[in-house]
Formats: structure tokens, sequence, C-alpha cells
């Protein structure tokens, strides 16, 4: 595939966006920065060694956080004039690259250890054998983890060790390109004479190659652990068998965690994918790539922020859920709690009762 190496107009007419997407990106970025530490001390509080849950959270707000800080110190070197400038962005940018496919498998970490606590439940809840469940969830959840710390490094160490040997950074010398995501090599710029174009444009094809690969594979992976979660939900809703209070909205609190989760990542990631496939379509840049480049950066920046707004929010509803479930418990007759059980099966709820209590699993911290 031959790559575009057309200069681009936004070097003349529309650099009065770039100071605008530049305090964008710094805003988004202190935000998610403050909302990454939020949940890292809360995680830290919480003793991450003793729940999967809080540790698989703890590592992918860390991820965050180093993501955020990436993106900050971008927009701060935007207009600057600091030594070595163009070597610095080029390096931010792939490393920004190994923390964004780190997060992303963070996310699917995070995400396989909650549908794992549904199932495990749903296994004690049917009086299976638990024990085989929570040894494969352990053995699962490991690899996940394994792989999830070791693939990012290893995919974009081509791009930071064959890029700074054959002088890519120097087609980082135009100011806009520390603020934005994979802005392609430009023929217009001076190259240097050790500067190999035909690597450097090969390097570019390979990121955005791995960064699209991870993305729709990171998305195909959330979805079906979303749909495993839904189909288990629902048969928590039709089976025979009664949860106490507290049990019930954990449960309700998992499935809804992971639903948000995805929401969260697709919001943080749309945009620069969009962007980054409406620039391989048409490489010449119009105002719907200014209008995306905006868009990208309000919201790259802020996985840190959304991933603790999710956790935050289902957190207090967790807490209100449980208030009001006991209640219920405290306050209605029998005989009430009877009629509202068959009422709320029938639009496809399912209320607590006490009828049936198992020991929860450890792993979960709510």
């Amino acid at each position: 595939m031959a790559f575009p190496l057309e200069s681009s107009p936004l070097e003349g007419s529309w650099d009065t966006f770039f100071p605008a997407i530049q305090w964008i990106q710094f805003a988004t970025a202190t935000l998610s920065v403050i909302g990454s530490s939020s949940l890292i001390t809360y995680a830290t509080f919480q003793n991450p060694q003793t729940s999967a849950e809080i540790k698989s959270l703890f590592y992918l707000s860390f991820s965050d956080l180093l993501l955020g800080i990436c993106w900050l110190i971008k927009a701060l070197l935007y207009g600057t004039s600091a030594a070595h400038k163009d070597s610095i962005c080029y390096n931010l940018q792939t490393v920004g690259e190994i923390l964004y496919i780190a997060s992303l498998l963070y996310t699917v970490n995070y995400i396989w250890y909650l549908y794992s606590e549904l199932r495990m439940k749903y296994c004690q809840s049917r009086q299976s054998t638990a024990a085989q469940v929570i040894d494969h969830t352990c053995q699962g959840g490991n690899i996940v983890f394994i792989l999830s710390s070791l693939i990012p490094p290893l995919l974009m160490t081509p791009v930071l060790s064959l890029g700074n040997v054959s002088g890519c950074s120097h087609n980082f010398s135009q100011s806009h390109r520390c603020i934005l995501m994979h802005s392609p090599p430009s023929a217009m710029i001076e190259l240097l004479p050790s500067t190999n174009t035909s690597v450097c444009s090969t390097l570019y094809f390979y990121g955005v190659t791995v960064f699209l690969a991870s993305f729709f594979f990171g998305l195909l992976l959330i979805t079906v652990l979303l749909l495993h979660t839904q189909t288990l939900y629902k048969k928590f809703v039709k089976s025979t068998g009664f949860l106490e209070s507290e049990q019930w909205a954990v449960i309700y609190i998992v499935s809804q965690r992971v639903r948000f989760f995805l929401v969260a990542f697709v919001c943080c990631w749309g945009p620069a994918v969009t962007l980054l496939i409406i620039k391989l379509v048409k490489p010449q840049d119009t105002l719907l790539h200014m209008v995306f480049s905006v868009l990208q950066a309000l919201t790259a920046a802020s996985q840190g922020l959304l991933n603790c707004g999710v956790y935050g929010w289902t957190q207090c509803k967790f807490q209100q859920l449980k208030r009001e479930l006991r209640c219920d418990a405290d306050t209605q007759t029998p005989l009430l709690c009877s009629q509202k059980r068959i009422y709320s099966r029938s639009l496809g709820l399912c209320p607590p009762d006490s009828s049936l209590a198992f020991v929860p699993s450890s792993s979960t911290v709510l």
C-alpha cells in the first residue's frame, strides 16, 4: 500500500485551531490524571493483593494515569522551543500507543474478572462445583494479566528502535504532530541524510495497523464478555432460587459495570479510530478532519476520568440499592414480598429474598 506523503493544509490556514486543541487536550488530560489517581488511591486502600478485581482495577487505573501524563506532556510541549523537541514528541507518541494498548488490554482484563465473578456466583447459586470454576478463573485471569503487561511493549519495540535509528523523529518537527495522533510523515520537511523515508513510512503504517487491530480486537472481546454477562444476568432473573439483598445488588452492579466500561472505552477511542480511518481513506485534510481532531482531543485523553466516573457511579448505585433492598426486606410482610417478587419477575426483574444464602466470593470488593 502506497503511503501518501503530501503536505498537510493544516500547516497553513488552520494553525489557529491547534491552540484550542492544545488547551482541550490539557484540560481533559489533567482531569484524567485526577480521576485515575483517585481510583489508584481507592484501590490501594482496598488492598489489591486480596482481591483480583481490585488488582485489575489498580493496573487499569495506573496505565490510564501514565497515558494521561503522556497526553499532558505533549500538550505542554506544543508551541515551545525545547531542545530535541521533535525526538521527544516522536517517542512520546510511541510510548502513548504502548500505554493505549496496555489500557485496552487491562480493560479487557478487568471486565474478564467481572464476568468471572458473575459466573462463579451463578455456579454457587446452582450448587455447582465452584472450586473448579474459581481455579479456571484464576488461571485465565493470570494469563490475561501477563499478556496485558508483555504485548504492548513487544508490539511497539520496532517503532521505538528502528524509528530512532532511522531518524524518523525529524518528521515530527511540525508543531501539531505533538498533539495529534498518527500524523503521517511529510515529504515537504527537510530530512537529514540519515533519514530513511521508506522505513519511516513503513513504521507509521505498522503503528496505524497495530492501533486499529488493537481497538477492534479489544472491542470484540469486550462485546463477547458483555453478551455472556447479559446471558448470565438473564439466567439469574429467570432462576427459581432466591438471593439475599446484598447478593442481588452485587449481581446487578457487576452487570452494569461491564456495560458502562464498554461504553467508556468506545467513547474514548471511537473518535480517534474514526479520524484515522478518514485519514487513510482521504489523506487531504478537510473540515471533517478538524472536527474529529477536536473530538479526539476531548475523548482520547479522558480514559482515566471516564473509568473513574463509571466506577464511582456504580459504587454509589450499589450502596443505594443495598439500602433500598434492606428497607424492603425490613418493612414488608412475607406475603407482600412474595407478591412483589412475582410481579417483578413478570417485568424481567429479580427482587431479593433470603431463602437461599451462599458465601460471596472474596474477589468482589464493592
